[in-house]
């Protein structure tokens, strides 16, 4: 007979003030496969991904747990695993492709797991995986930035999750310039503290970019790039380059082309999805940003944290992210 924990899922795509939009669920504790850890959950955060998936995404026949961050402690390994040990704590964003990390045991594949920075608690260590890992590979799959780059990076909404996360890297790991985009006096002032340059208002883009970078940027992070397109081929100077992490609909790309503007997508889960050989590059860089933490250069994004780990609190949680003025991440903690 299986052995049973507390959950949060969803059985319909329902508005979050409905109170079955999430609900309180007993699953079985699952078993870890060759590269899996088995992992006790103790924070999770919650991402514009969990909100777009339970308002959109009907589940099935099963209830749908989500969440995509996590900080908890190894409970058993697989049997390949080599990276991590019973015991060890760590730190991970999980997969779109699997369970989320929504309940009290969660299996993750340790290629994409990193050890949590000694320095953090739970609830402080679960607000980076995710968005650090999407301003990672945009920063440096995508961009290809490095110790030496320089030009001006163009940072929209600088003081969300992710946002905050470009910030702190690009400042720290590379020599461009970090303006910002925030409205708020309060987001504008987390956005200087993450270390931009500049912070601008988003409402009259190009006439904001064009105050403090009158010959244009080198670089624009997105994530909101639907309408924007003609703004960034205004604002971006000749082989300038864009990353999106949205998905616009009906998205037209040519007002790139008159400067020869390079457009990526950045997708986080594409690892975790398909597993190439570089697959471990997620472990590598969390290990890296772990190293960081500690060492006092970066920050964790924890702005608001709720217990415990049960629906009515991943409601209250969903709606401040669907809100869209949250500053840094949102986590739950404890079951």
């Amino acid at each position: 007979m299986s052995e049973l924990m507390p959950g949060v899922g969803y059985r319909r795509s329902l508005p979050v003030s409905d109170p079955e939009s999430l609900e309180n669920l007993r699953l079985d504790v699952p078993r870890p496969g060759p590269r899996d850890l088995l992992v006790r959950v103790e924070a999770v955060s919650v991402n514009p991904v969990d909100t777009k998936l339970r308002a959109h995404a009907a589940p099935g026949d099963e209830p749908r747990v989500l969440g995509f961050d996590a900080a908890g402690s190894v409970v058993s390994a697989g049997r390949e695993v080599t990276l991590f040990a019973p015991g060890d704590e760590v730190y991970y964003a999980g997969s779109i492709g699997r369970p989320g990390t929504n309940q009290r045991f969660h299996l993750v594949d340790e290629r994409i797991v990193g050890h949590k920075p000694s320095s953090l608690s739970f609830a402080e260590a679960a607000a980076l995986p995710l968005t650090t890992i999407t301003a990672w590979e945009s920063l440096f799959d995508r961009f290809r930035l490095t110790a030496d780059s320089t030009g001006t990076l163009l940072v929209l909404a600088g003081a969300g999750g992710v946002g905050s996360m470009v910030i702190q890297l690009a400042r720290a790991l590379t020599g461009v310039r970090i303006v910002a985009t925030a409205s708020r006096p309060e987001s504008r002032q987390w956005a200087l503290d993450m270390g931009a340059h500049e912070v601008i208002d988003h409402h009259d883009l190009v006439r904001a970019v064009r105050a403090v970078a009158p010959d244009g940027v080198d670089y624009v992070f997105s994530p909101k790039t639907g309408g924007a397109i003609e703004a960034f081929a205004e604002i971006l100077r000749p082989g300038g380059e864009i990353t999106a992490i949205d998905e616009p609909e009906g998205l037209d790309l040519l007002p790139l082309k008159a400067k020869s503007i390079t457009f990526h997508w950045e997708f986080m889960f594409t690892r975790p999805l398909f597993e190439p050989p570089d697959m471990i590059a997620q472990h590598d860089l969390l290990e890296r940003v772990r190293e960081l933490v500690d060492d006092g250069v970066l920050r964790t994004t924890l702005t608001t944290s709720l217990e415990p780990i049960d629906a009515a609190t991943l409601r209250r949680a969903h709606a401040m992210v669907e809100n869209g003025r949250m500053i840094g991440k949102v986590v739950v903690a404890g079951f």
